[in-house]
């Protein structure tokens, strides 16, 4: 057997033996002996190998590896990097764009590299096998298994070569040392595999209906979402239109997924987050949960998935980073305790209006909620507020509400929404839809409630409103880069007084850092020794 066969004979045999990523699609019987003489014969084994695909993707965050979304956050200008006093400024150096913060940390995603590259591989190599596998028991099965791998394919890229740009190119199972691709390259392997997504699944094989056995597969309605959010970056970070899909094919594919009646906004904007929408009782030590809309509620387009089974012996399937951003060392219930990185920055806070809802849904004011105990002294760039979207819960007597091992690094359950429907809304909006300003209004009536007033669907407008909508979900970072790097360096660079260690801290973001980066973040340098050169360093981090 090649050693391409077995790296992922082994990475497949954890995903099947390790636990599910939820209690649906993602429980499967163990497997501990997957060889290629014996597998890929049937539609079971290709939808058990496209199951390891779809861990894969869980796995670039469920073993502790930085987040794509938490890294999007520090980045942004919403957020600080933050976390202890005595913690490395690895963090710092992201949100500053600034290697001298901490010069020996030079492989601050070195995780994440391999962890992409890893479920990368897994995809290559079932879609590799499809010819080989025997779909005569149910011919539909082809497209469909092949359309979710493509989907998962191009959106583990479309991260990677966002964060990076410059980064190495595989289509096929491959081991070999290859030179970085050019970034349009990435982007065309990336159209392709979300269109042929678009197309090969079709609209009827995960229904919301179903949403408790099926939430988590990719769906024609969540690759039209996807593409858009690729056309737009790329045509406005690039400011080119030579993508393989048009602006009125994205467009049109958002409109598919408006009309197909699958998706609406939630009544309340808290309700989408646990934290939010907890209500603690003391009397029994519960949470009130029945404000929570729940996992694959309608607003849910596409949702990485997380359980909290996760332990120390192999078990791979919790939100590992969701303990990065909870309040540090403090439970608070609903919230619980964290690393206390990602403090939020007091200039956004006090851009929101006073009639936003979403602003109490999306932040935790520690003042303001009457949060005692809280150890300042112990906390880097301490601003006085959190996020609190996406952070631990904690029951009154302070006990973690996770399940599993209750452990709160590693056994919290919260999803992650990659895309919901009110991206599909604005971005909509943005291209121009006839629709516009009712898209539009259904997401501001939503935020403002009974104070709402109309506002024109200028794009101006549009891309204004998304900074509050998506604060804190990995979006607004690359909302404001695809501004051009002018107008992103506008945005991203300013100073403000925090306390790290309760002493007075000016925490200052460079305009000129940031242009020397292009925006784009650092490779790592291990994987450069490991590819003795080939890969070369990128702009502002050599």
């Amino acid at each position: 057997m090649k050693r391409t066969d077995i790296l992922y004979t082994c990475l497949l045999a954890t995903a099947l033996t390790a636990g599910s990523c939820s209690s649906s699609f993602l429980d499967v019987e163990p497997v501990t002996d997957v060889l290629e003489n014996n597998f890929y014969k049937n539609v079971a084994d290709a939808d058990m190998a496209l199951v390891g695909c779809y861990d894969g993707y869980q796995r670039t965050v469920s073993n502790g590896s930085l987040a794509f979304n938490v890294a999007s956050d520090i980045m942004s200008d919403q957020a600080f990097g933050a976390t202890g006093i005595t913690d490395s400024r690895a963090y710092q150096v992201l949100d500053r764009f600034n290697p001298s913060e901490a010069p020996s940390e030079n492989n601050i995603f070195d995780g994440t590299w391999t962890d992409y590259y890893a479920a990368i591989y897994r995809c290559n190599v079932l879609l590799s096998k499809l010819d080989e596998t025997d779909f005569t028991s149910d011919p539909d099965a082809r497209a469909r298994i092949e359309g979710e791998t493509k989907f998962l394919r191009g959106l583990l890229y479309f991260d990677l070569v966002r964060l990076f740009e410059n980064i190495p190119l595989l289509a096929e199972p491959s081991t070999a040392n290859l030179p970085q691709a050019n970034p349009k390259e990435t982007y065309d392997l990336i159209v392709a595999d979300l269109q042929f997504a678009a197309q090969s699944i079709s609209a009827d094989a995960y229904p919301k209906a179903k949403a408790t056995t099926n939430d988590g597969r990719a769906t024609t309605y969540a690759a039209k979402s996807l593409l858009a959010r690729v056309y737009l970056f790329y045509s406005g970070y690039y400011g080119k239109e030579d993508l393989s899909v048009s602006k009125a094919d994205v467009l049109a594919g958002l409109e598919d997924v408006i009309n197909s009646g699958e998706y609406a906004l939630v009544d309340d904007f808290s309700s989408l987050w646990p934290a939010s929408s907890y209500v603690p009782m003391e009397e029994d030590n519960t949470l009130d949960r029945s404000n929570y809309a729940g996992e694959g509620n309608q607003e849910i387009v596409f949702a990485q998935k997380f359980t909290g089974t996760q332990d120390y012996n192999g078990n791979n399937d919790g939100n590992r980073w969701l303990v990065m951003l909870g309040l540090r060392g403090i439970n608070a219930s609903p919230y619980g305790q964290g690393w206390g990185a990602c403090t939020v920055s007091k200039r956004f806070v006090n851009s929101f209006s006073a009639n936003d809802t979403r602003k109490t849904a999306s932040i935790i004011d520690i003042d303001g909620e009457g949060i005692v105990g809280f150890n300042i002294g112990d906390q880097r760039e301490y601003t006085g507020y959190a996020i609190k979207k996406y952070t631990p819960t904690a029951l009154p007597d302070g006990t973690s509400n996770t399940g599993g091992e209750k452990d709160f690094q590693i056994s919290q359950d919260q999803d992650y929404f990659v895309m919901r429907y009110a991206d599909v809304l604005l971005m909509a909006a943005e291209l121009g839809s006839g629709n516009a300003q009712s898209y539009f209004d259904q997401v501001r009536k939503r935020a403002y409630k009974d104070n709402f007033s109309a506002l024109a669907a200028t794009k101006v407008n549009i891309l204004n409103e998304r900074k509050f909508e998506f604060a804190f979900e990995g979006i607004r970072y690359w909302d404001v880069l695809r501004g051009g790097l002018e107008s992103a360096a506008s945005s991203l660079a300013f100073s403000e007084s925090v306390l790290s260690g309760s002493a007075e801290e000016q925490v200052v973001i460079s305009r000129e850092n940031f242009l020397s980066t292009r925006g784009f973040m650092q490779i790592p340098n291990n994987q450069i020794t490991l590819s003795n050169g080939v890969l070369v360093q990128n702009d502002g981090w050599k």
